[in-house]
């Protein structure tokens, strides 16, 4: 069951309520829509999208991934990664680890070793951490990108993206970068709407 809007409404009235500096980004965003628009793509989809934008600029990565989608005719699917080398993926501008790591996603469901269709069935965070990170090329980064936006999970906690820790320092007026084994601690007391915290942290860059 998605977040309804009063609801995501009670969540940033507690997030504030916790620490009163989220207060001026809260009001000055939009309402968090993480859970209330779960994407419409496939998990084959969102976990090659998050592959590709792994320490990639908003925009390369899309560019990237628009060529990666023509390799698969339009329609990025697991048969569409099994006809494809990691030679052609290198030619669209992956690195060999990337082009590895998305070849890999076939291989891995194939033999049986994880189930990627059924992903979202998986309700332990860190059980669906565990089988994830255990595919090449995939680690936490990836992991919870996958869990926020493509699974709507509100309480996923990603100190390891740069956006988030500085969006917590301007949020905090920190002169200094905060330490991610710190924003772990941090972010405790939000729990269980660390992504909706996350989520308002990118927001904190977008505003003046």
């Amino acid at each position: 069951m998605s977040t309804s809007p009063r609801a995501m409404q009670a969540i940033t009235a507690e997030i504030v309520a916790i620490d009163p500096k989220f207060e001026l980004v809260i009001s000055g965003s939009t309402l968090c829509d993480l859970d209330s628009k779960k994407s419409k793509n496939n998990h084959v989809v969102a976990l090659s999208k998050s592959i590709i934008s792994q320490q990639l600029a908003v925009k390369a990565a899309d560019s990237i991934y628009q060529r990666f989608r023509s390799l698969c005719d339009g329609d990025v699917n697991l048969e569409s990664i099994a006809g494809l080398s990691q030679g052609q993926l290198r030619e669209i501008g992956l690195s060999g680890a990337k082009a590895k790591a998305i070849i890999g996603l076939y291989q891995s469901h194939n033999s049986g070793s994880i189930d990627l269709h059924n992903l979202h069935k998986i309700h332990d965070d860190a059980l669906l951490s565990q089988q994830l990170t255990s595919l090449w090329g995939i680690g936490p980064w990836t992991v919870h990108m996958f869990m926020m936006f493509q699974l709507g999970r509100l309480d996923v906690w990603p100190v390891g993206d740069l956006g988030v820790r500085r969006g917590w320092e301007k949020i905090h007026r920190m002169r200094d970068e905060v330490d991610p084994a710190k924003l772990i601690k941090l972010g405790e007391k939000f729990a269980p709407y660390r992504s909706v915290v996350a989520w308002y942290c990118w927001r904190a860059l977008d505003q003046k």
